[in-house]
């Protein structure tokens, strides 16, 4: 079986159980010390055994989750965390101090619950899904992933004929703006990074470092057919892949305008506060319902 959330591959019959610890908030609000980040870890892995006395659907799953448990202990809000401390989207000295504990602890935790339970020990600890809506919900950026943009552009369709598209100042771009006074312009997003490939498959890397299992992530790219993207760019980005991959457990990236109908585009931050709260209606062929038409 597939888990799609972490592209983590299961055996026939096995389960996986996932939470998640949110590192800005963590660390805003709750993790001001190393103890307290050891606690917010080590009860993580226990929260994660609430399987143990689940119904499964018939008793090949009991079999292989004995000899097979996983458990799923993610993080998110790393972007956050960076950003709160003025650091660039890198896995700096100080954030590799922090995963060092996210991986000792979660391993000890887990094993000592395990002993204590007198059940078999997990085969792997940590793997890290998107997390799109719980971080929206939680405020924070999800996964790995950087802030998708600061402001963009929202197409919806309605009554199945009428393009609309309103301006939006991204929720967790405007808390760090407004509570860290973090100027817009030097926030490091999905888009802006789309070009400098390279720093998203190495960040992607050295967290995989830590993590036992997969990691979810979409690398962005410019627009095929762009003067960033296209035919002589080929071998380059092959080669820069092929530097990193026997690092990683995975790698999607998505090509700008891949999608047609792409409904979110970056635009400047300063365009979205000028704007913000206005509905405006597009001038679409009545026919052109998808929004590619032509294409």
């Amino acid at each position: 079986m597939l888990n799609a959330l972490t592209k983590q591959v299961l055996k026939l019959h096995q389960k996986m159980t996932l939470t998640y610890v949110i590192l800005a908030q963590s660390i805003s609000a709750i993790l001001r010390i190393w103890k307290s980040l050891n606690l917010s870890v080590s009860w993580e892995p226990n929260s994660l055994y609430v399987d143990r006395s689940s119904r499964s659907p018939y008793e090949k799953v009991y079999k292989v989750r004995e000899k097979n448990r996983r458990i799923g202990l993610g993080l998110m809000g790393i972007h956050a965390w960076l950003l709160q401390r003025g650091y660039q989207y890198n896995v700096v000295p100080e954030l590799h101090e922090w995963l060092k504990v996210y991986e000792y602890e979660s391993e000890r935790a887990a094993n000592e619950h395990c002993d204590h339970l007198y059940i078999s020990k997990p085969v792997a600890y940590r793997a890290i899904a998107p997390t799109g809506t719980i971080g929206i919900l939680a405020g924070t950026t999800t996964g790995i992933e950087p802030l998708f943009a600061v402001a963009y552009k929202r197409r919806y369709l309605t009554n199945g004929t009428k393009w609309k598209h309103e301006f939006v100042i991204d929720s967790t771009a405007d808390l760090l703006i407004k509570q860290y006074g973090i100027n817009p312009n030097h926030i490091e997003t999905a888009y802006g990074l789309s070009t400098n490939y390279e720093q998203r498959i190495k960040f992607q890397a050295d967290i995989q470092d830590y993590v036992d299992m997969s990691i979810s992530s979409t690398i962005n790219l410019p627009q095929w057919g762009s003067k960033a993207n296209n035919e002589s760019q080929v071998e380059r980005f092959a080669n820069v892949l092929a530097l990193y991959a026997p690092r990683l457990r995975g790698f999607t990236c998505y090509p700008d305008g891949s999608r047609g109908g792409q409904p979110l585009t970056e635009v400047p931050y300063e365009e979205a506060l000028k704007h913000k709260g206005i509905t405006f209606e597009e001038n679409v062929d009545r026919a052109c319902t998808s929004g590619v038409c032509g294409v």
